[in-house]
């Protein structure tokens, strides 16, 4: 039976309101990805089309404007799932290219799941380059690094981690989410961003989720797989909220996007702002913030 494609985006949950341009771009990854769902592509290719373009646009905390570690260098994690035979791909930690989901999308064709360091270099061989990091933003990071208070504001409240999740034609899910990691992170540190079942995840049979926040409390949680558990014996907006709640029981803060096979979705935050959007019936919308759990 066929359904009716939906596309979600989010562009990052925080305390930061986004700008137009940011919005502009979200809006401009929905439609790369909503296009490839009209023509009948998979849900899968919709999510990294739609990634592709906000880690392209150095708008967001990921792919080129993905953020420099302490010891400024920019480490980049992505993952990727699809819910009918529940495939998935991952890197971490990727050092020296622009697109880390597309990484994501290789490791998928491989007995692996997830990849970092010189397994995630090798394979995404050929892909989009990052430039080196530019006087500007190693000399913003050494006057940071000056400021303790400012250093710990940024790691607790600014995220902006990318992500999208679909529903095909044929009605198979797929989610996927993308990051530079967190402001201020030690060297090495890896969030929930390319953890399958943190981060994302992607199940025909209950839903698929998309999350972004503070990386070791969603990590804690499990809080893509919690929510799409939750989906299955309620809505995705039930499920998120729930999930969410718990998240606030032990301190975190966070955003999702989630969508079921039958069309239903959500987009709910924890945090001040979280950029977002949907592509349904022909129809593209963005807005800088959704449904706030408190």
């Amino acid at each position: 039976m066929k359904t009716n494609p939906i596309i979600l985006g989010h562009g990052g949950a925080g305390y930061r309101r986004p700008g137009k341009k940011s919005l502009d771009v979200l809006a401009e990854a929905l439609a790369a990805g909503y296009t490839i769902l009209l023509n009948g592509g998979p849900g899968l290719d919709a999510v990294v089309a739609a990634i592709t373009v906000m880690e392209n646009s150095g708008l967001f905390n990921a792919g080129l404007g993905g953020v420099l570690q302490l010891d400024g260098v920019q480490r980049l994690d992505a993952s990727l799932m699809e819910g009918k035979e529940l495939k998935a791909g991952a890197v971490a930690g990727l050092e020296g290219f622009r697109n880390p989901i597309q990484a994501a999308r290789r490791v998928m064709d491989t007995s692996h799941v997830l990849m970092t360091n010189i397994g995630g270099r090798r394979i995404a061989q050929g892909l989009a380059r990052l430039p080196k990091p530019s006087k500007e933003s190693l000399a913003k990071l050494k006057k940071l690094l000056l400021q303790e208070k400012e250093v710990a504001a940024l790691y607790r409240r600014y995220f902006s981690t990318v992500g999208a999740v679909a529903l095909d034609k044929s009605g198979n899910l797929a989610a996927g989410t993308s990051t530079g990691g967190t402001f201020a992170m030690l060297p090495g540190r890896t969030g929930d961003s390319p953890i399958i079942g943190a981060g994302t995840y992607a199940e025909n049979a209950t839903g698929a989720v998309s999350c972004t926040g503070a990386g070791e409390y969603i990590l804690r949680r499990a809080l893509a797989k919690e929510t799409c558990m939750l989906m299955e014996g309620g809505t995705p907006a039930t499920a998120s909220r729930r999930a969410l709640k718990a998240l606030l029981c032990i301190g975190g803060q966070a955003g999702l996007i989630a969508l079921d096979r039958n069309g239903r979705l959500a987009i709910m935050h924890t945090t001040e702002y979280l950029a977002c959007g949907y592509a349904k019936g022909k129809r593209i919308q963005v807005q800088e913030r959704a449904r706030q759990v408190r």
